[in-house]
This record gives C-alpha cells, sequence and structure tokens, in this order.
C-alpha cells in the first residue's frame, strides 16, 4: 500500500508539474491565457469585505472572487473592454464554473448626483444615446482586435429607488452586423449613490441568462455599503459638490465617455476563465480519486 501511494504521488506530482510548464509556454505566446493566470492570482474569495477607494466597502458572498484593478485592467483589455480612472476591479463566479458572467465596479468621485430628472427622464432618447455612445467605444474595441458591438434594445429601462439611492438598467448588445436572432449579451448596469459620487456595478452576462441571474446582479448590488459618514443622506449642500450633470447622466451620457457598454466574450470567456479557474482541479482530482478515494476511511 506505501508503494502504491508513493506511485500515487509522483503521478499526481508529474501530472501537476506537466500542466504548469504547460500552462508557462501558453503564456509566453498567449497574453491572455497570461492576464487569466494573474487574475486567478490575485483574486480574493468571499466571504470577505472588498474596500473600494475608501468610499465604500464590497461585503463579498460566499461564491464570489474579487480581482483588484491592475490585474482586471489586463483581463478587460484582451476582452475589447475598455476602463477608465474610476475603474475597482472585477467580480466573477467561482462556485459555479457553468456561469458565464462578470461584474465591473467602478467609484466616480464627481460631487452629488441630484436625482430629480429620475422622475420625468425620456427612455427613448437615453437608448439613442447609449446607441451613440457605443459606436465610440467600437473605436477602442477594433485597435484592440475584438469585434464591434451594438445596442438592441432595452432589457429593462432605466428604474430609480429614491429612498434607497439604487439606479437599475440594462440593455441587449450583440457583435455589430449579426443576425437578428443571435444570442445578445446583456449589460445589466446598477449604481448606488453616495455624498460625493456613485459606485456603479455592471453585471455582464448572456441574454439567455439574465432572468436567471438578475437576483445575483441584486445580491452584489445590496452588498455594495457606503462607510460612515459618507452615504446620499451624509449630503452638505453648505460644503460638498454638486456634480455638473443629474442621473440621467448615468444611462446615457457620463458613464459612455468614461467607459462605455461592455462586450461579453463569451467564447474567450469560456475558453480562459474555465481553463485557469478550474483546469488545474479537473486534471488532479481524477488522479486524486482514482488513488487514494478507494482507501478513503
Amino acid at each position: 500500500m506505501i508503494r502504491e501511494f508513493v506511485r500515487a504521488c509522483a503521478v499526481v506530482a508529474l501530472v501537476f508539474a506537466g500542466c504548469a510548464q504547460a500552462q508557462e509556454q501558453t503564456q509566453q505566446s498567449d497574453p491572455a491565457a497570461a492576464a487569466w493566470r494573474a487574475a486567478n492570482e490575485a483574486m480574493q474569495r468571499g466571504p470577505s469585505d472588498v474596500p473600494l477607494k475608501n468610499e465604500a466597502t464590497l461585503h463579498l458572498p460566499e461564491g464570489f472572487g474579487f480581482v483588484p484593478r491592475e490585474p482586471s485592467i489586463a483581463v478587460m483589455n484582451v476582452m475589447g473592454n475598455q476602463t477608465g480612472d474610476d475603474f475597482i476591479g472585477l467580480v466573477f463566479p467561482i462556485a459555479d464554473e457553468e456561469q458565464r458572467w462578470f461584474a465591473t465596479l467602478d467609484y466616480t468621485g464627481d460631487g452629488y448626483i441630484e436625482d430629480e430628472e429620475a422622475k420625468n427622464w425620456n427612455a427613448d432618447e437615453l437608448l439613442d444615446n447609449l446607441k451613440k455612445g457605443t459606436e465610440h467605444g467600437n473605436e477602442f474595441r477594433q485597435q484592440h482586435g475584438a469585434q464591434p458591438i451594438e445596442v438592441t434594445g432595452w432589457v429593462e429601462s432605466p428604474a430609480y429607488d429614491a429612498v434607497t439611492h439604487r439606479l437599475v438598467w440594462s440593455v441587449g448588445i450583440k457583435d455589430k452586423g449579426a443576425a437578428a436572432s443571435a444570442d445578445d449579451g446583456v449589460n445589466y448596469n446598477t449604481y448606488v449613490l453616495g455624498r460625493e459620487g456613485y459606485i456603479s456595478l455592471n453585471f455582464i452576462t448572456s441574454k439567455a441568462a439574465i432572468e436567471a441571474e438578475k437576483p445575483i446582479a441584486r445580491q452584489l448590488l445590496a452588498a455594495v455599503e457606503f462607510n460612515q459618514g459618507r452615504s446620499y443622506a451624509d449630503f452638505s449642500a453648505s460644503t460638498d459638490k454638486i456634480a455638473a450633470y443629474g442621473i440621467g447622466a448615468l444611462v446615457g451620457g457620463a458613464l459612455l465617455k468614461k467607459a462605455g457598454l461592455f462586450a461579453v466574450a463569451a467564447a474567450f470567456f469560456a475558453k480562459f476563465f474555465k481553463l485557469i479557474l478550474v483546469g488545474l482541479a479537473a486534471i488532479g482530482m481524477p488522479l486524486y480519486r482514482k488513488f487514494f478515494k478507494k482507501n478513503s476511511p
């Protein structure tokens, strides 16, 4: 039994060594694989608290992982998605390898966002602004070898809760020129307003999955909490800056000037995200079960 145990350990060690060597070779020839590898190594797993620029805290639930700014920027770039100075990082699912979504986190400190216009905004006008802004974002995608995208319409028109100061809106996107029957990607955009700015948590997935995954997006939004003294209710008109734009700009204006809508890049996501996060486990666990589980108590 000892000899079998030693032989099994040697086999497992060789497999992991071979996998590590293969990954190293892949990274040298493929910057996308290197970006995912770095993201996985930097990932903070929930449950844990993630500080958001000293303004707020993300109470990251179990089953989710947070990747900090720099490795997240590399991942976004290889997916053809632009980030700005406000970008904080990315959130991924780590409990279910079949899920194909990610969420971006930003904090924008442009000042207190007045929300009166939410009572009377024009959804058609906001959608037109989104379409125009997406065309501008396509210049960045083409520069990075990514497919241009276009907006297909509202998945969920803008809705603002004046009590919790949370805004939600969602649009469908698809590769530019793709057939009307193509499965749309979805940008499910959520915001929570604070004293001197806002946190945006934008959930990117597919249209086929969004209904099942909306509760996840809202769970993450609810997990964002402004720090003491930094909430919307703490605003002081005598001392605090008021933003040069209102809440309508978060749907079709200021947001698009900073980053724009995000492409899902589903094929890329499936290939690399699963490879980096669960690839080693998928290779190692069958060997573990083969050699050790039959002898377990």
